[in-house]
C-alpha cells in the first residue's frame, strides 16, 4: 500500500489528507495498538509541517538527520523520543513508500540509563488510606498487589477475575502477549465489596461512556490526586506502583524468574533493573569509611 501526500502544506500545518488513514489501516493489519497509531500520527504530523511545501518524498537522508538534530538541539527531545520518531518515519518511508533504504544507516540513539523511582511499603500504604472512593482505592490496588500495567488494568474484564486459583488473566499485555499475575486476597474482598455496589456489567472498571472501560488518563489522575493528598513529594506517576510490586518482592526474597513472569517481561534482563533499586543487598554492605571512623569493637554513643 503506497501513501500519498498532497503536494504543498499550507502554511506548515502539517495536515496531510489520506495518510493517516491510511496509517491507520496499514499499522491495524499489523497488529499494532491504538497508542501506536497515535505516538506515529503526532510525530509524522509535526514531521510534515517542519519540512512543509517540500513533499516528504523529496526527502533526503541528510535532510532527516538535520531534523532528528532539530528535535534533540532544539525541541530537547530525550533518547526515547527520538526512538519513537524514527519508528514512525521508518514506517513512512518502509513500509508506506517502499523506501526503506533512505533511513537505515540513521544510528539508534543511546538510552539514557535511568533506575525507576519506587515508593516505599509505607508510602504506598498512604496512598490508598487517602482514597475514599473505593472504586479508586480497587483500582490503585489492584495495579500495586499484581504488578499492573494501568492500560492492563482498565480493561479488565469481569471474567479475567480467576478467584478459584487467586490468578488475574491479563490479555494482550504489552507485545500482545497474554499471561497471568497474582489475585491478592485483600483486593479480592475489596473487589467484592466494589462489585456489590457498582455491579460492573462487562469492564471491571467502567468508564463514564456506557459500555466503554475506565480511561488511562482518568486513572492517572486518580493516583495523582491520591499522592499529593498523602503528601508524597517524589516524582512518580501511576506505573510508579508496578516498579514498587517488583522491587518490593525482590525485597521479600522472591526469585527474580517468578518476577519476570509476573511482570510479563520477555527478558530477565529486564527485571533486572529492580536488582539496582532494592534495599535488601544493599542495605547490607558496610561502608569502608565505618572502618576507618569506626573501627570494630568501638562502641558508639
Amino acid at each position: 500500500m503506497k501513501a500519498t501526500l498532497r503536494e504543498g502544506g499550507g502554511g506548515g500545518s502539517g495536515r496531510v489528507p489520506g495518510l493517516f488513514e491510511v496509517l491507520r489501516r496499514e499499522l491495524k493489519l499489523r497488529n499494532y495498538s491504538p497508542a501506536t497509531y497515535k505516538s506515529y500520527r503526532s510525530h509524522l504530523r509535526a514531521f510534515a509541517a517542519y519540512f512543509a511545501p517540500r513533499h516528504p518524498r523529496e526527502l533526503t537522508e541528510t535532510d532527516i538527520r538535520n531534523y532528528l538534530i532539530h528535535l534533540i538541539d532544539d525541541k530537547h527531545f530525550s533518547a526515547g523520543s527520538i526512538s519513537q520518531v524514527m519508528s514512525a518515519l521508518k514506517f513512512l518511508y518502509g513500509e508506506l513508500y517502499g523506501k526503506p533504504i533512505l533511513i537505515s544507516g540513521l544510528p539508534k540513539p543511546l538510552r539514557a540509563h535511568r533506575l525507576p523511582v519506587v515508593l516505599s511499603p509505607e508510602e504506598v500504604k498512604s496512598v490508598f488510606e487517602v482514597l475514599g472512593n473505593l472504586k479508586h482505592k480497587i483500582m490503585l490496588m489492584l495495579v500495586y498487589s499484581a504488578g499492573l500495567r494501568v492500560g492492563e488494568m482498565v480493561r479488565l474484564r469481569l471474567e479475567d477475575i480467576d478467584s478459584d486459583r487467586m490468578m488475574i488473566h491479563i490479555h494482550g499485555g504489552k507485545g500482545k502477549k497474554d499471561r497471568y499475575t497474582i489475585l491478592s486476597e485483600v483486593v479480592l474482598e475489596g473487589l467484592r465489596d466494589y462489585w456489590k455496589v457498582s455491579r460492573p456489567k462487562k469492564w471491571l472498571f467502567e468508564g463514564q461512556e456506557k459500555g466503554k472501560p475506565y480511561t488511562i488518563r482518568s486513572a492517572e489522575r486518580v493516583f495523582e490526586r491520591a499522592v499529593n493528598k498523602a503528601g508524597i513529594s517524589k516524582h512518580v506517576s501511576i506505573h510508579t506502583l508496578r516498579h514498587s510490586f517488583a522491587t518490593h518482592l525482590l525485597e521479600q526474597g522472591t526469585d527474580i524468574k517468578f518476577i519476570q513472569e509476573l511482570l510479563g517481561h520477555s527478558s530477565v534482563r529486564t527485571t533486572e533493573i529492580y536488582t539496582h533499586v532494592s534495599k535488601k543487598e544493599l542495605g547490607q554492605i558496610r561502608s569502608p569509611i565505618e572502618s576507618i571512623v569506626r573501627p570494630k569493637g568501638t562502641k558508639t554513643t
